[in-house]
Formats: C-alpha cells, structure tokens, sequence
C-alpha cells in the first residue's frame, strides 16, 4: 500500500510545521506582539483562540519530546519529570519571582528545559540546580527542595 508511507509523510511534515509556528508565535511575542496580532495574522478569531493554539501547539511539543525520551536512557525522561515537577511548583507560587534573586531566570530556564534536546536538557537541568543552590534550600518551599535534591542526584556522574 503506498498510501501509508505518504501518511507517515503527511504525520512529520504537520509535527515540523507545529514546531515551525509554535516557534513563529514566541518569537513574535517576545518582539513585541501581542496575541490580538498573533490571532490576526493566524486567522483566528480572537486572543484567547491564539494562547489557546499556542498551549495545545506546546503540550503537542511536550509529547513528542517524551515519546522521543524512549529512545534514550532512562535518566532522561527522569530529568524531564523533574525539571516538570519544578514547573508545576513555580507555576503554583504566586510568590515564586520573589524568592530570590535568580527566581524568574530559573522559572524561564525550567520552561524553556521542558522542551529541550537530551543535551541541552542536561545542561539547562544543571543551570537550575546551581541557581536553586545558590538561592538557599532553606529558602525555597519543601516540594521546591524536594525536586532540587532530585535533580543533584539525576545530574550526579557517580552512580
């Protein structure tokens, strides 16, 4: 059957084309757009219609990133859940900017991680225990410490 090769065509070419306005859509905002504009030029009918795309477009991300995640070892879907557990506990304090004073650079990092390579995952996992350390664990809330400890132990050469 040589329609299922081509499916499998049509499959990647919409993942490459998501990652492609999924990036379009940040690099925007980050310029300067705001979403009314990014509705606009996507067609949509309205700013929640855009987050709305650009949520489903990241969460679509995510899930490729952990099917890809199989294929290597273990350790880092590991650091993947870890780094994503720190981002439900920054996502969930209100207080979370105020912490410290890297705070909002580690809430940046720890997103920006979510979707990362295996290699710049690891180096991005590293960036947010050195700044968690160098916070005071004594300063951040118990689940933050928690998830902290964890990635020590996941980025640890020793085994």
């Amino acid at each position: 059957m040589p329609e299922l090769p081509e499916l499998a065509d049509v499959a990647a070419a919409r993942a490459r084309l998501d990652e492609r306005e999924l990036e379009l859509i940040d690099r925007a905002r980050h310029a300067g757009a705001t979403w009314a504009q990014v509705a606009a030029a996507l067609g949509l009918g309205s700013r929640q219609a855009a987050e709305q795309r650009r949520q489903r477009l990241a969460a679509a991300r995510r899930s490729r990133r952990r099917e890809l995640d199989l294929g290597y070892p273990a350790r880092v879907a590991a650091l993947r859940g870890a780094v994503a557990d720190l981002q439900r506990w920054i996502e969930a304090d209100r207080r979370w900017d105020g912490r410290f004073q890297r705070a909002a650079l580690v809430r940046s990092t720890a997103q920006s991680a979510l979707d990362a390579e295996p290699g710049p995952l690891y180096a991005l996992a590293a960036h947010l225990a050195t700044d968690l350390a160098e916070a005071g664990r004594a300063r951040l809330p118990a689940p933050v410490q928690a998830v902290a400890a964890r990635l020590d132990t996941l980025l640890s050469t020793e085994d």
